[in-house]
């Protein structure tokens, strides 16, 4: 309870841009542990390049629920389009590695954009704290200590807020970032062993027959 009740003082000491600061660092927060979760899915549970060319091969049109990692995202959604031709299908598989790869950016802008927007937001809630000051300087002068102090709080607290927030946003969308770009080069090297898989199926002499 005195938790809360500090954090409510805090709140209210930095004055009415703390709100929208805080709304920020909720949806920020929120993005980070959505995006962190879905790339750990990514990252589990995946199929094998080797049962997943062999799925290719055998003219599969489906794949075990069990598999939910990236490799089971990009074959699950050319299988579902794949047409049986080995040349069409190649550019079919483009199309469905494409789809991956901005599943695995989504949300990134995002975070980035609520990372850059907390700093601002402290530095609006410094210029209100600034202004309040010069306000009651111009009426008390500097006489009146307690509300100078309050204002020059004002001031300090947004902006230390603001940078609070930013400062962890900006790291973890660099990690999901990293974490992404790890993901999309499996998912071209997979992407590539499916295409040479496709390309040894249409050198074959019944290459015109469906899969």
């Amino acid at each position: 309870m005195n938790y809360l009740r500090s954090a409510l003082e805090y709140i209210q000491t930095g004055g009415v841009v703390m709100w929208p600061l805080l709304l920020v660092s909720l949806l920020l927060w929120g993005s980070i542990i959505y995006r962190l979760l879905i790339l750990k899915q990514l990252y589990r549970n995946n199929i094998t390049s080797t049962e997943a060319c062999l799925c290719v091969q055998q003219g599969v049109t489906e794949i075990s629920a069990a598999y939910q990692g990236i490799a089971a995202l990009l074959l699950r959604g050319f299988l579902s389009v794949r047409s049986g031709n080995p040349h069409l299908d190649r550019h079919l598989l483009d199309e469905a590695a494409m789809q991956v790869r901005a599943t695995l950016r989504q949300g990134l802008e995002l975070i980035g954009v609520l990372a850059a927007v907390a700093p601002l937001l402290g530095l609006l809630g410094t210029v209100l704290g600034m202004i309040g000051t010069f306000d009651c300087i111009a009426v008390f002068g500097t006489g009146n200590a307690r509300a100078l102090a309050g204002g020059i709080s004002e001031a300090l607290v947004t902006t230390q807020t603001g940078l609070i927030i930013a400062i962890p946003g900006l790291f973890m969308r660099n990690f999901i970032q990293r974490r992404a770009e790890g993901l999309e080069r499996r998912l071209n090297t997979l992407t590539q062993q499916l295409k040479r898989q496709l390309d040894t199926y249409a050198a074959l002499p019944h290459s015109g027959v469906d899969l």
